[in-house]
C-alpha cells in the first residue's frame, strides 16, 4: 500500500471509489507532470531545440493538467464527480497528445522515451479511475 492509499483510506470521508485506484492515478498524475517537467528542459537543452517547440509546448499542457488533475484528486471532501470525470478525461487527452509526440522523438532522445511512458500509464490510470466510476 502506497502513502497516497492510507492517506485516503484515513480520511473521514466516505469515498466513492476504491481508495487504491484512486491514489494510483493521483500518483501517476504527480510522476507524469514530473518527466514532463523534466523532458520540456531536456528538450530546451537539445542542439535541435527549435524543432522541438511542439513537444516543449505539449510537456507544458500536460505537466499543467496532471497536477491539477492530482491535487483535485487529493481533495476527497465534498468532491463533485461530474467536474473531476471531466478533468480526469482532459488529463487522458493531454496525455495521450504528449505522449504521442514524445513518441516521435523517443528513438534518438531517451528523455522523450522516458516521458512517453510515463504519459501512457497516467493515461491508463486515468482510464481506470473513469472507469471505476462508472462501475
Amino acid at each position: 500500500m502506497t502513502q497516497a492509499t492510507d492517506m485516503l483510506k484515513s480520511h473521514p470521508q466516505q469515498l466513492q471509489v476504491d481508495a487504491a485506484i484512486l491514489a494510483q492515478c493521483a500518483e501517476k498524475c504527480f510522476t507524469c507532470a514530473q518527466a514532463c517537467t523534466t523532458c520540456a528542459d531536456a528538450c530546451l537543452g537539445e542542439a535541435s531545440v527549435a524543432e522541438l517547440v511542439r513537444c516543449i509546448r505539449l510537456n507544458e499542457d500536460c505537466k499543467a493538467a496532471c497536477l491539477a488533475t492530482g491535487e483535485m484528486l487529493s481533495r476527497v471532501t465534498e468532491a463533485d464527480w461530474s467536474v473531476l470525470r471531466a478533468q480526469v478525461q482532459a488529463c487522458v487527452q493531454a496525455c495521450r497528445t504528449c505522449g504521442a509526440e514524445c513518441e516521435r522523438h523517443a528513438g534518438h532522445m531517451e528523455h522523450c522515451r522516458i516521458c512517453a511512458e510515463a504519459c501512457h500509464a497516467c493515461e491508463q490510470a486515468c482510464q481506470e479511475l473513469l472507469a471505476a466510476l462508472s462501475a
